[in-house]
């Protein structure tokens, strides 16, 4: 009982040490910006912002809140081992990546009448562009040729500032996580692409998206759907025996009661002044309440009772449809016996 009310109660709790200590930070707040000076310039009101978290308390009376927050919290666990995962994932592709496009991503194509500045856009291309700066004879087929007039060379610092890039290990695994999410890896392919040939690229961003995108990714929502079918199975299997315990307490009280009428209907029973009507009256309750007790206490029997009435019904039903002839044979067979 105690171990159900801890359970209970647990989610409050959290919810309620939250509060608390966003209360005491609040309060904390307000007697320093009291006794700051005025022209230091320090502004604390900002911190009181934190105060938005009070409705969070209003979780722990809505039992849907309770079953999602909970479901959220034990999955941490899991959670977290699943990040590991990802990150190793994450880690080995950054590191095949750092091997085979390097610094492939700031080269790009300079005009030649200005070949020390960078041109703003390059002619039949979305912007800047890389380019692999080699000659006919030696250049990957599929690669970005450079228009006439302009010279493949660097340096660029490369698509979005330098970001996107495999210069390093940091750049490699943030290009990497953003082809996992597949938000504009399609981007970083066609430019891959452009500066390597497609020859081979499909060799690394093909296993990239199905293995990071559609299995270590989705692992996180069968973690978290997982964890939501065990909350809504513990709240159901808790709603049930709670249920169950109010119907025998409910069960406890009806027998004392009947038990105690049972032992003033005996006193009475045994008294002298009592006629013989009375006593056929009480009898014939106390029948009536052994039967009602039977019935709250046998359900099982009760249950094995209804099948055996169907059985026997079913058996009436068919006997009712018998073969014609059939009930000769069987007096003929009797009477042979």
């Amino acid at each position: 009982c105690c171990r159900s009310i801890l359970n209970f109660f647990r989610i409050r709790t959290i919810l309620s040490g939250i509060l608390l200590i966003v209360l005491i930070c609040s309060l904390f707040c307000r007697f320093l910006t009291m006794f700051m000076n005025a022209g230091s310039g320090v502004n604390l009101r900002t911190l009181r912002a934190v105060r938005v978290l009070r409705p969070l308390k209003l979780v722990s009376g809505v039992p849907s809140l309770q079953v999602v927050l909970t479901s959220i919290l034990k999955a941490m666990a899991p959670l977290l081992q699943i990040g590991i995962l990802v990150l190793f994932a994450i880690l080995i592709f950054a590191i095949i990546g750092l091997e085979f496009y390097s610094g492939v991503f700031h080269v790009t194509c300079f005009d030649e009448k200005q070949p020390n500045e960078l041109p703003l856009s390059i002619p039949n291309a979305p912007g800047l562009v890389p380019c692999q700066p080699l000659d006919n004879h030696t250049r990957q087929l599929g690669s970005y040729t450079c228009p006439t007039g302009y010279l493949c060379k660097g340096y660029w610092e490369g698509p979005n500032y330098g970001i996107t890039s495999f210069d390093n290990i940091g750049y490699a695994m943030l290009t990497v996580f953003q082809c996992i999410t597949m938000e504009g890896w399609t981007d970083v392919l066609y430019m891959t692409n452009r500066a390597y040939g497609p020859r081979f690229n499909w060799l690394y961003f093909i296993p990239l998206i199905v293995i990071g995108s559609f299995l270590l990714i989705n692992l996180v929502l069968g973690v978290l759907s997982g964890e939501f079918a065990k909350e809504r199975e513990r709240v159901e299997k808790r709603r049930a025996f709670l249920k169950l315990r109010r119907q025998q307490q409910s069960d406890r009280e009806l027998n004392g009661y009947l038990d105690w009428i049972q032992k003033a209907e005996e006193v009475i029973l045994a008294e002298e002044q009592t006629t013989f009507e009375e006593k056929l009256r009480i009898v014939k309750a106390r029948k009536r309440a052994e039967k009602l007790r039977r019935r709250s206490n046998d359900a099982e029997t009760q249950a094995i009772a209804i099948e055996l009435e169907t059985f026997e019904a079913e058996l009436k039903s068919k006997r009712r449809f018998r073969i014609p002839g059939t009930g000769r044979f069987f007096k003929c067979q009797k009477r042979f016996r």
